[in-house]
């Protein structure tokens, strides 16, 4: 994650992709500049003033940097995590060019200003942050014990809610918090014989044993204060 003024934005992008670049030991054959990919995270809300009227405003950033730009459909596999992929795809010129003209439309964009300040959860939740030279997938996912273990425990119908929070938040804070991946049934998918929805909690024992005990907390708060 990069924070600061656009211009410093770039410079530290700029810095990052070079090296990243250099890493990877890609050459110039010929003089002709790589192009690689690297993906932005945008909130699902803000992405409609980078596609523009008709996908107008996307088609002209996409001219004006000579870069490529993908937006992906939004993620529903995850609740909260109401964000997609910008993926920008050129040479490294292009997609400075490109992430100057997504920044300073987003900038203009009050749901963006909203979206910075809310939690940042993708530790767990987004391994497929890549920087990918000429579309290989060069991955750097978490460490392997992260995702050793699952387990899966039932909350009642009525109390999902207060797991999830209003907009995902609580579920976005208890991944956050733990470290651990968290995935709910769809609505009418039950525990066998139960009311009861799936919540399935991967990670280290240790991530499922913290994210376990903060959603029986929310649960058992709401049931104390039916009983009040």
């Amino acid at each position: 994650m990069v924070s600061g003024a656009i211009d410093d934005i770039l410079k530290a992008v700029e810095l990052i992709l070079a090296k990243l670049l250099d890493e990877l030991n890609i050459k110039d054959n010929d003089d002709v500049e790589p192009r690689t990919k690297v993906r932005l995270i945008v909130s699902n809300s803000s992405c409609g003033s980078i596609i523009g009227k008709g996908g107008a405003t996307i088609k002209s950033f996409i001219e004006g940097s000579q870069a490529g730009i993908k937006i992906s459909p939004q993620d529903n596999n995850f609740y909260g995590l109401n964000d997609r992929l910008v993926t920008v795809t050129g040479t490294l010129d292009e997609q400075l060019r490109a992430i100057d003209l997504i920044l300073s439309k987003l900038c203009e964009d009050s749901y963006y200003s909203q979206a910075m300040h809310a939690p940042f959860s993708y530790a767990a939740t987004y391994n497929s942050m890549s920087y990918a030279p000429n579309g290989a997938g060069v991955k750097f996912p978490n460490h392997k014990e992260d995702h050793s273990n699952s387990i899966t425990i039932g909350v009642s119908d009525e109390h999902i809610g207060l797991v999830l929070g209003r907009g995902g938040r609580n579920i976005m804070e208890i991944s956050q918090v733990s470290g651990a991946r968290i995935k709910i049934s769809d609505r009418g998918d039950f525990m066998s014989g139960t009311n009861d929805r799936k919540v399935t909690i991967m990670g280290s024992q240790r991530a499922i044993h913290q994210a376990e005990s903060m959603i029986l907390q929310k649960v058992a708060n709401a049931s104390e204060r039916v009983m009040d």
